[in-house]
C-alpha cells in the first residue's frame, strides 16, 4: 500500500493488510480467536454477506481495537444490516452503532473520504476533510466526483459510481485512481471486458505503478487465463519490485498455478565497515581457497567504492550502496573464480547472468538494500525488458 490514506475501493485489500497486523505466533486463546475471526469476517465480506460478517468483526475488535480499516469494515456491515431490517427503530440503532465505527476509525487515523461520507451521511453533519490527505485531483470538480463516486462505490451502487469516475476523468485525465475504481467496479459487475479497458486507462495513466497491472490480472485469473495474468503481475512485480502489494499479487498467482517462485540463491559474504572504511568480513576467507577467496576481490571492490569511487561516480554526495557498486564488486568475483578455476557454481551461475545481460535485475530484485533500491527507477526507464526476462527465466521456477 502507499503512504496516503485508504481509498474505498482498496477496501478489501485493506482489510487483508488488517489480518498482518494480527500476531501470528498468537499465544492467547483470545489473539487465536482474532485469527480466526478476522479471516471469517474477511471472507464474508468479500462474498457480500454483510450482516453475516457483523459477529465475526466483533470478536476481531474485541481483541484489536486499534486497526482502524476493521472498524471501517464493521461499521459498512452494520450500515447493510440497517437497510435490510423492517423495523425502524432497529435500523435507527444499527446506524448508530455504525456511526461509531466511523468516528472511532477516523479518530484512529483513516482519514478516507468514503469514512467521511459516510459520517456525514448517517450525522447529518459535514465533515473537514483533513489537509494531510492528498486530494485525487487538484480540479474542484474532478475532486467533487471522485468523493462522490467513492462513497456510490462503497453502498455498491456501481452504475452511479462508474459515471462520476467517467466524470472525473474527463475533467482530470490523470487521475490514476479514477481508473483503477472503474475497473474494480466493473469487477464487482463481472464484466470483464470492461474492467480490463479501465485498468489499461491506468495503464496508460501511470505505466510505472503497480496498481493498474495487479488488479487487471484479478478478472484474468477469475477467467484463468493464468498465462496473462502471470505476465500482469509479473509487470506489477518488476515496477514496484518493494511493494508488499505486488509481491502478494505474483505469490497468490502462484499458489493458484502451482508453480514456485525464489531467486538464485547466492552467498555473498557477510561483513562491515570499519571506522576506517575497511571492509571486514564476519567469517575468515582464506585466500588460498579458490571457491572463497573471490570474494575478497568483492570486499576489495566493494571498499574503493565506499572510500573513492562512489564520490567521482555521484558527484560528492554522501556514500550509499549503489546498484553500480554492487555489480562490479561481484564482476570482480567472478573474475577471480574463474581465474582461478573455482568449483563453486555460484560464480558460474553470476557469470551466466552476467552474459545475458541480467546481472542488473538479479540485483535489483534479489538482493536489494535501501540505496540499491535508489537506482531502479532510472534503470527501469531503459531495462524494462532485462527486468521482465529476469523474472520470467529466474524468478518463476517451472
Amino acid at each position: 500500500m502507499s503512504k496516503s490514506s485508504f481509498k474505498s475501493q482498496l477496501l478489501l485489500c485493506a482489510l487483508i493488510l488488517a489480518a498482518f497486523c494480527i500476531p501470528v505466533g498468537a499465544q492467547t486463546e483470545e489473539e487465536r480467536a482474532a485469527v480466526r475471526a478476522t479471516g471469517q469476517a474477511l471472507a464474508l465480506f468479500k462474498a457480500e454477506q454483510y450482516v453475516e460478517a457483523i459477529p465475526h468483526f466483533e470478536i476481531a475488535i474485541k481483541a484489536l481495537p486499534d486497526i482502524p480499516i476493521l472498524r471501517f469494515g464493521y461499521g459498512f456491515c452494520l450500515v447493510a444490516k440497517s437497510k435490510q431490517t423492517s423495523n425502524t427503530e432497529e435500523a435507527k440503532q444499527l446506524s448508530a452503532k455504525a456511526l461509531e465505527q466511523f468516528l472511532e476509525a477516523k479518530k484512529l487515523g483513516l482519514n478516507d473520504p468514503a469514512n467521511d461520507n459516510l459520517i456525514s451521511l448517517l450525522s447529518g453533519k459535514p465533515v473537514a476533510s483533513d489537509p494531510k490527505r492528498p486530494n485525487y485531483s487538484q480540479n474542484p470538480e474532478a475532486e467533487k466526483a471522485m468523493v462522490e463516486g467513492e462513497a456510490f462505490f462503497v453502498q455498491s451502487k456501481y452504475d452511479d459510481a462508474i459515471r462520476l469516475y467517467e466524470k472525473a476523468l474527463s475533467l482530470d485525465p490523470t487521475i490514476y485512481h479514477a481508473a483503477n475504481a472503474g475497473g474494480n467496479a466493473y469487477v464487482a459487475k463481472s464484466d470483464w471486458e470492461m474492467a480490463e479497458k479501465w485498468y489499461q486507462r491506468g495503464i496508460k495513466i501511470d505505466p510505472n505503478r503497480e496498481t493498474s497491472y495487479r488488479w487487471s490480472a484479478t478478472p484474468l485469473m477469475k477467467q484463468k487465463k493464468y498465462d496473462q495474468a502471470r505476465d500482469r503481475y509479473i509487470e506489477a512485480f518488476i515496477v514496484e519490485p518493494y511493494s508488499r502489494m505486488a509481491v502478494q499479487g505474483i505469490n497468490q498467482w502462484a499458489q493458484v498455478t502451482g508453480n514456485s517462485l525464489g531467486h538464485p540463491a547466492i552467498d555473498l559474504p557477510d561483513f562491515s565497515f570499519d571506522a576506517k572504511g575497511k571492509a571486514v568480513p564476519k567469517s575468515a576467507i582464506s585466500p588460498d581457497d579458490a571457491n572463497a577467496s573471490p570474494w575478497l576481490a568483492y570486499l576489495a571492490t566493494r571498499e574503493s567504492w565506499k572510500n573513492e569511487k562512489f564520490a567521482k561516480a555521484f558527484a560528492q554526495k554522501p556514500y550509499r550502496h549503489s546498484l553500480a557498486e554492487e555489480v562490479e564488486s561481484l564482476r570482480a568475483a567472478v573474475k577471480i573464480a574463474e581465474d582461478r578455476k573455482s568449483s563453486n557454481k555460484q560464480f558460474g551461475l553470476l557469470s551466466t547472468l552476467d552474459k545475458e545481460g541480467l546481472l542488473e535485475s538479479y540485483v535489483l530484485m534479489a538482493t536489494p538494500d535501501e540505496g540499491i533500491a535508489e537506482d531502479h527507477p532510472e534503470y527501469l526507464k531503459s531495462n524494462r525488458e532485462k527486468l521482465r526476462q529476469y523474472v520470467l527465466k529466474y524468478v518463476i521456477q517451472k
